[in-house]
């Protein structure tokens, strides 16, 4: 069953995500996907994450879908203007590839190669526009395609914005994508059932699905670093503690992670981890959360 099949199922979906590393090995990869398979909905695979030079997201797609996994393709819009996204989507969609998280991306001066030029000549909603105008058989200029996609659109919401203002925006922004096309939602990491569970009530007419974010904690350093940089994630002090006086790191994340997703399954329709490296953990997190 694919991730289209299984979100239309009704049952509660669990996705993963790994990123492409800096360089053509993908053994280690490999063997991460492996591990999930069939144990997860479907795996997404980052797009130059946090603006790092890496392998393409494409690619490690078109890999996982030889493999028996199916993938989602992030896409941002950061390093392609209209013409290279257009044309990465119908690549994609040649090369098998069905599900497409729409994303804006990280600035480059974020990453790596700071001096690199951004482009950003769409943005997420317009994007998930073009893969709608791609599904109907046309270019985003209105051009008859010679075979038209159908992809399962998806994208990214905030559930932690830290201001009601800006909680109001996210809010907004959501019911764009959802007007441009989108069809499932994941969010950034949650650590506060509490504040989740009042932004699932303040969008319960929208019926589209959500997948609640669970990151897993490799240190108490971690997650005040988050923190303090990272927008929209808070992890309580209590959580901290908790990895802060632990003499098994890895046990206390993944009992922290196998709790909130317990939490998160009465609220949304699903979860996306991201475990950040410890992506070979994420089978014992899935046992311990019972899925």
């Amino acid at each position: 069953m694919g991730f289209k099949e299984a979100l239309d199922s009704g049952k509660f979906l669990i996705t993963a995500e790994i990123g492409p590393g800096k360089g053509t090995e993908i053994a280690g990869l490999l063997e991460d996907a492996e591990l999930m398979k069939g144990k997860v909905d479907a795996i997404n695979v980052t797009d130059l994450q946090s603006s790092v030079m890496r392998l393409g997201s494409m690619a490690v797609c078109h890999l996982l879908k030889d493999h028996g996994i199916d993938p989602v393709f992030q896409l941002t819009c950061r390093d392609r203007n209209r013409l290279s996204l257009q044309s990465d989507l119908l690549s994609a969609w040649v090369l098998g590839i069905r599900n497409v998280l729409a994303l804006t991306g990280d600035h480059p001066t974020l990453g790596d190669h700071p001096q690199a030029m951004p482009v950003f000549d769409l943005d997420s909603v317009s994007l998930l526009r073009v893969i709608r105008r791609l599904n109907e058989g046309f270019d985003m200029m209105g051009n008859e395609l010679k075979g038209a996609t159908d992809f399962f659109p998806g994208a990214v919401v905030n559930p932690g914005a830290d201001t009601e203002a800006a909680f109001e925006m996210q809010i907004i922004k959501m019911e764009k994508k959802i007007e441009a096309g989108a069809r499932f939602f994941q969010t950034q990491g949650i650590f506060d059932l509490d504040l989740f569970e009042r932004f699932m009530k303040r969008i319960d007419g929208f019926k589209t699905p959500v997948l609640g974010g669970v990151i897993l904690l490799k240190s108490a350093g971690m997650a005040r670093f988050m923190n303090k940089n990272v927008a929209g994630v808070f992890v309580p002090e209590p959580i901290i503690k908790e990895m802060e006086e632990t003499k098994d790191k890895v046990k206390t994340s993944i009992e922290i992670a196998a709790r909130l997703i317990k939490g998160l399954k009465d609220l949304c329709e699903g979860v996306h981890i991201m475990a950040i490296g410890w992506e070979k953990r994420i089978p014992a997190v899935l046992e311990e959360a019972g899925l």
